[in-house]
C-alpha cells in the first residue's frame, strides 16, 4: 500500500526558499529562476494543497496561518539535506579510495604512500587490494592500480609499470645446487602461473619433452606465491621489479638473468569524468613520477650488473 503522493519537487523548493527568505525575488535570485517562475511554482502547490500559503502584499510575501504550519517540516527536511550534502562532498574531497591488485599495492604502492600523504596531509587514502577488477562507475573507489592492456571503456588509463616476470626462490635453495641451469627447473616445484612458465622456458631454451608443465601451486597473488618460495615450497614466477626490497637484503635470489615481458601491464585508471578532479590529479602526478623513478633505478641497476633487459617502452592501449 501507497501513500499520498508528494506535490513537485519543483514546487516544493520553490515554497522552501521563500520562506525561509521571506520573498518571492530572493527565493528567484537563490533558485537561478524568475520571479514570475517562482510564484507559479508556489501557485501550483497551493492548488495541489488547496490551501493559501502566502499573502501576497504590495511589496512582500507573508506565510499565511496554513503556510506557517507547513514552514517548519519543510525547512527542516531541506536543511537535513543540506547537511547530508555538505557531509558527502566534504568527504568526497578529503578521502582518496584506491583499489589495487595486492601485489603492487602491498609490496609496490604502500611502502611509498608515506611520502604521497607527507605531500596531501589534508586527503586520507583508503586502500583496497582485491583480485577481482573492481568497478570504478559504481563510485565506492576514486581510481585503480591494474593490470592489461590499458583500453577500458570510459576510463582514462595512464602506463605505470611493465609486466615482467622471472624465476625468484630462497637463497636456500640456491645454495643447495639444485638449481644451477634453468633445465633444473623442470625437476622442482614451480610456483605461479602455468602460463608464465611456459613462457619463460621457451624464451630460456629449454625444451619441455613429454614432461607437463604444470605448476606445482598457483595461488592467483604473486605475493603469496613469493612467500611460499620464501618457505621453501619451490621456485616463483614473478616479477623483480615488485620484489626489489626483497632481492636487495637476499631474501629472494634471482637465479637467472632472463627476464620476459608480459603483455599485460599495469595501469593507473580511473573514470574519463573525474579527469578534472583535484584529489586525483594529485594522485596521478605523485604515482607516475614514483613509477618513472623506480623503473630508471632498476634500469640503471641493471646495467650496473650487466644483466639484459626486456624492452621497457611504454606499451600503448591495447
Amino acid at each position: 500500500m501507497t501513500g499520498p503522493t508528494l506535490p513537485p519537487l519543483s514546487a516544493i523548493r520553490a515554497f522552501e526558499a521563500a520562506a525561509r527568505l521571506g520573498s518571492f525575488t530572493r527565493a528567484a535570485e537563490e533558485l537561478d529562476m524568475t520571479q514570475a517562475a517562482v510564484s507559479y511554482q508556489i501557485k501550483r502547490l497551493e492548488q495541489r494543497l488547496g490551501l493559501m500559503l502566502f499573502q501576497r502584499l504590495a511589496r512582500k510575501v507573508v506565510l499565511t496561518r496554513d503556510g506557517e504550519r507547513l514552514a517548519p517540516a519543510v525547512l527542516d527536511a531541506f536543511q537535513g539535506l543540506r547537511g547530508a550534502f555538505a557531509q558527502s562532498r566534504e568527504r568526497s574531497q578529503s578521502e582518496l579510495a584506491i583499489t589495487a591488485l595486492p601485489t603492487i599495492g602491498a609490496n609496490w604502492l604502500v611502502p611509498r604512500l608515506g611520502g604521497f600523504q607527507l605531500a596531501q596531509p589534508r586527503l586520507a587514502v583508503r586502500l583496497d587490494t582485491s583480485v577481482p577488477l573492481i568497478d570504478l562507475a559504481q563510485g565506492e573507489f576514486d581510481l585503480s592500480l591494474r593490470n592489461g592492456g590499458g583500453q577500458w571503456p570510459g576510463m582514462s588509463a595512464h602506463f605505470l609499470l611493465p609486466g615482467l616476470f622471472t624465476p625468484l626462490c630462497s637463497p636456500a635453495l640456491m645454495a643447495s645446487g639444485a638449481l644451477r641451469t634453468p633445465a633444473d627447473l623442470l625437476g622442482l616445484a614451480r610456483i605461479g602461473r602455468e602460463r608464465w612458465w611456459r613462457q619463460w622456458l621457451h624464451a630460456a631454451g629449454v625444451a619441455a619433452g613429454e614432461a607437463p608443465l604444470v605448476s606445482a601451486i598457483d595461488l592467483g597473488v604473486e605475493q603469496y606465491e613469493v612467500t611460499a618460495a620464501l618457505a621453501g615450497q619451490g621456485v616463483a614466477i614473478t616479477s623483480p621489479l615488485l620484489f626489489r626490497a626483497e632481492l636487495a637484503s637476499g631474501r629472494l635470489v634471482q637465479p637467472f638473468e632472463l627476464i620476459v615481458r608480459d603483455s599485460r601491464d599495469y595501469w593507473l585508471a580511473y573514470p574519463e569524468v573525474r579527469r578534472g578532479s583535484a584529489k586525483i590529479c594529485a594522485f596521478r602526478d605523485w604515482v607516475l613520477a614514483q613509477a618513472r623513478q623506480d623503473l630508471e633505478t632498476w634500469r640503471a641497476e641493471c646495467e650496473r650488473a650487466g644483466a639484459p633487459l626486456p624492452s621497457l617502452a611504454q606499451a600503448a592501449p591495447a
